[in-house]
């Protein structure tokens, strides 16, 4: 074993989850070992070394479940088994102990809001059977509530003249949660999967298990308010986190659809033992023209730094956690959204890093972020896979707009913006030796032997996360927002004990100025991704951070 393997165990050991950093990865679109266009949990063994050498911690890999892929393994058909195109449960079970080799642990996505309309329970409901159909939430009438991919949220139940809730794609049925006998499975497929040696669980849309038990129509034709953040589903948290992953000390994160601060900290806070951190997404909807997705609009910058200020002071004060992101396998690239990224990509790849990994919270790398992958350049929709894409599609035509604005919309803010092949080399990409399952990016200027031969944003990548370890403000101080009305400088302070560091990124192409407070002006510059000196009004160049210790 290499001595930098051994030096992170050493140190995975000794962290908690504010420490550590978190690297996901799309199963799927990592690594293809076996040359089928698709990638496998092989490929994953196969890069750890990359990994390790990045500094990550723990690897969370978005579904690797048998599915029929109708939403890219987001419908789970078994919950307890590995789908053949990913490889074998033994395989897995190399992956958790090869990965731990280097002091990384594996973090699985638990899609627990619904199953497949394939899986056994969803079949043997259908088939007749009582006890199964009481697992979904099975109504003689619909309701007016509406799907988040368009359309209904109700579709027939087979033959029965009942319907059953679909929160989102028609073949991802809703399970009841009120039903204890659900709940009961469900904690099942944690321990099967903790006592292989996972440590760390992702839960999918987690605060939408809550429904109400008398489901009704809503004056919006929406639904969200009667099936989100309610006090319900903290209960069932609560009662997971009592029954199965609390007492092992699992490091758990929640994907919260439209939550708010105030249940943020009841989610995270320690006292109340249900979530390590929790992903919120408000700041990923400032591009969302009269909060509409499937638009086109440039993100706006105070809307941004004013819900990063709330979100941070707010479970700050009230001992909350963030999981801190720009990227994952729902999101278009960060670079193509909030950085003029044909001008300055790799300034404002690292500015963007800059903003998660000094920041209070568990930084999560989306696998390219590393390396400043950019989003795609499709000629047609029928280059996507996404079924919501394709449902955005036909929706954006269906309102008439053109088949060349309906593209544009899509292309700009299509969940296949990330879920293209990892670019590994500049020859040919580098993901697969056969047809990759889904078109790649820019390979050709963009990959990891490139970047490895000149490291601008991996070697920043890596110091940010060697801080982490090194500097416990960075991983455990408060955070306070600093100027918070500035025109293009995002600027927080941190605070430990007798320790102060202000973190400031001008997230703008011009040079941006700022007053130092007095106290940082004997401080010392921590990073930067330009040369800097420490004076009173700071002058940053284009997408330039800068930390300054005291």
């Amino acid at each position: 074993m290499c001595s930098h393997a051994t030096k992170n165990i050493e140190w995975s050991f000794q962290m908690s989850f504010k420490q550590k950093v978190v690297y996901q990865i799309y199963p799927k679109s990592f690594y293809d070992h076996n040359g089928d266009g698709f990638g496998d949990l092989a490929g994953i063994i196969e890069k750890l070394p990359y990994l390790a050498d990045l500094g990550v911690e723990m690897l969370w890999l978005s579904p690797i479940y048998p599915s029929p892929q109708k939403d890219n393994g987001y419908d789970v058909a078994d919950y307890q088994a590995i789908d053949p195109i990913f490889g074998t449960m033994a395989i897995f079970e190399q992956l958790v102990a090869q990965a731990k080799t280097y002091g990384i642990g594996i973090m699985l996505d638990m899609v627990f809001n619904h199953v497949s309309t394939e899986h056994e329970w969803f079949q043997r409901a259908l088939a007749g059977e009582k006890k199964y159909q009481d697992y979904f939430l099975l109504r003689d009438e619909p309701t007016n509530w509406q799907s988040k991919f368009g359309g209904s949220a109700w579709a027939p139940f087979g033959q029965t003249g009942k319907w059953y809730l679909h929160l989102y794609d028609v073949t991802q049925a809703d399970l009841n949660w009120r039903n204890p006998d659900v709940r009961k499975e469900l904690q099942k497929v944690l321990d099967f999967w903790l006592d292989k040696g996972v440590e760390g669980l992702r839960f999918d849309v987690i605060n939408v298990i809550g429904k109400d038990e008398h489901i009704k129509d809503t004056a919006d034709g929406i639904g969200k308010a009667e099936y989100t953040d309610r006090p319900i589903a903290h209960d069932y948290i609560h009662e997971m986190n009592r029954a199965t992953f609390g007492p092992r000390g699992t490091i758990t994160v929640g994907e919260m659809s439209s939550t708010t601060i105030e249940n943020g900290v009841l989610y995270t806070q320690e006292t109340r033992h249900e979530l390590s951190m929790i992903f919120n997404f408000h700041h990923l909807k400032v591009d969302y023209a009269a909060g509409e997705k499937w638009t086109t609009s440039k993100f706006d910058f105070h809307q941004l730094t004013k819900i990063l200020h709330e979100w941070g002071e707010g479970m700050s004060e009230h001992d909350g956690w963030n999981a801190l992101f720009w990227n994952n396998h729902d999101q278009p690239r960060a670079l193509n959204r909030f950085v003029d990224w044909q001008t300055y990509r790799v300034a404002g790849a690292q500015v963007l890093a800059a903003m998660i990994h000094l920041n209070r919270g568990t930084p999560f790398i989306y696998m390219g972020e590393e390396i400043g992958m950019l989003n795609p350049t499709y000629d047609t929709i029928d280059a996507f896979d996404d079924i919501e894409s394709k449902n955005a599609y036909q929706m954006l035509i269906a309102k008439g707009k053109s088949a060349s604005e309906a593209l544009a919309i899509v292309q700009s803010k299509s969940r296949d913006n990330a879920r293209i092949p990892m670019q590994w080399q500049a020859n040919n990409g580098g993901f697969t030796t056969g047809t990759p399952w889904l078109a790649p990016g820019d390979y050709a200027n963009i990959s990891v032997e490139q970047e490895r031969k000149n490291p601008q944003i991996f070697g920043f990548y890596q110091r940010l996360i060697q801080l982490r370890k090194m500097y416990p403000i960075i991983a455990e101080g408060s955070y306070q927002g600093y100027e918070k009305n500035h025109s293009q400088v995002f600027s927080f302070i941190r605070e430990l004990g007798n320790q102060k560091l202000v973190v400031m990124n001008n997230l703008s192409a011009t040079n941006a100025t700022i007053a130092l407070p007095d106290e940082f002006l004997a401080g010392q510059v921590l990073i930067s991704n330009q040369e800097t000196q420490v004076m009173k009004d700071m002058t940053l160049m284009p997408y330039q951070t800068v930390a300054i210790l005291i």
